[in-house]
């Protein structure tokens, strides 16, 4: 018999998310084109702070470009309906920069993150 394979949590993602903020923690959140849903992301700060999160594995330890937070692109239930979005739950304050997993040289995206708050932004629309 062979048993098919389930995801590690086939719920992930799929409701709220919470923020740990505060101090010099803030959020992140990019409201994202609806082609993207499934997309990753990665986070690289650009100021040498923390990036914090479930894909962060060596919490508040020397940061390594070897290893960078990233997040799945989720259509999240808002108000009338699903947005796209990533949420990045826990950043030091600073500046960062985003792009599509895997290319780096690529950079979509940079904003700054304020501690004790959530930044909202939108991912550039990519030229026709």
């Amino acid at each position: 018999m062979t048993v098919a394979a389930e995801p590690e949590n086939a719920w992930a993602g799929q409701g709220a998310v919470l923020l740990d903020i505060g101090g010099d923690v803030g959020a992140l959140v990019v409201a994202m084109p609806a082609v993207t849903v499934g997309l990753e992301v990665e986070i690289r700060p650009l100021d040498g702070q923390h990036v914090g999160g479930a894909h962060a594995h060596h919490r508040r330890q020397e940061h390594s470009h070897d290893h960078l937070a990233h997040v799945a692109v989720v259509a999240r239930p808002v108000a009338g309906g699903h947005l796209p979005s990533l949420v990045f739950p826990e950043l030091e304050a600073g500046r960062y920069e985003l792009f599509e997993m895997g290319r780096p040289e690529a950079v979509a995206l940079r904003t700054e993150v304020r501690g004790g708050a959530v930044t909202s932004v939108d991912w550039p629309a990519r030229p026709r």
